[in-house]
């Protein structure tokens, strides 16, 4: 049975207006949220040349640890049950695997994992999401799972 609120945390004004709703749903839900935080692979020849694997690896952490600052703090002060993770690669990909994470999967039907996904319209790297595709809308057609879109509100 699909349950939890999978939302994916860039730290993005947009990723802080989605995690204000994913809380208030998942309140009226009684589940557990998911915040997920994709960090890129950092590997290209360059950066296989001039740095060890396990550099890597801790620049990831450490920007991932940086960006779940707000999170846990909007977390923390709404009282919910949540969970933290990082994962490495493409951020769509990655998203829709988190996503259907423990699901053995059928053709044509995904019996477990979330029960959705709710994230920001624009993440952090607006130039590269329109030189590249947006992640938000290759999320929408590839996940498993019903996927909102929350746009920036300027609501004060």
């Amino acid at each position: 049975m699909k349950k939890d609120i999978l939302v994916p945390f860039d730290g993005s004004k947009n990723a802080i207006e989605a995690l204000h709703l994913a809380i208030t749903l998942a309140k009226l839900l009684q589940e557990k949220l998911i915040i997920l935080n994709v960090q890129p692979s950092f590997h290209t020849v360059h950066t296989k040349m001039f740095f060890k694997e396990n550099t890597i690896r801790a620049y990831q952490e450490q920007l991932f640890e940086e960006t779940s600052v707000p999170a846990k703090k909007i977390l923390d002060d709404a009282g919910i049950e949540y969970e933290l993770r990082l994962r490495v690669g493409d951020a769509k990909e990655q998203i829709c695997q988190e996503a259907l994470a423990g699901n053995v999967v059928q053709p044509g039907c995904a019996t477990t994992g979330v029960r959705m996904i709710i994230m920001g319209s624009r993440g952090m790297n607006p130039v590269l999401g329109g030189v590249l595709g947006s992640v938000s809308y290759g999320v929408v057609n590839a996940a498993a799972c019903p996927v909102t879109i929350v746009p920036y509100s300027c609501a004060e």
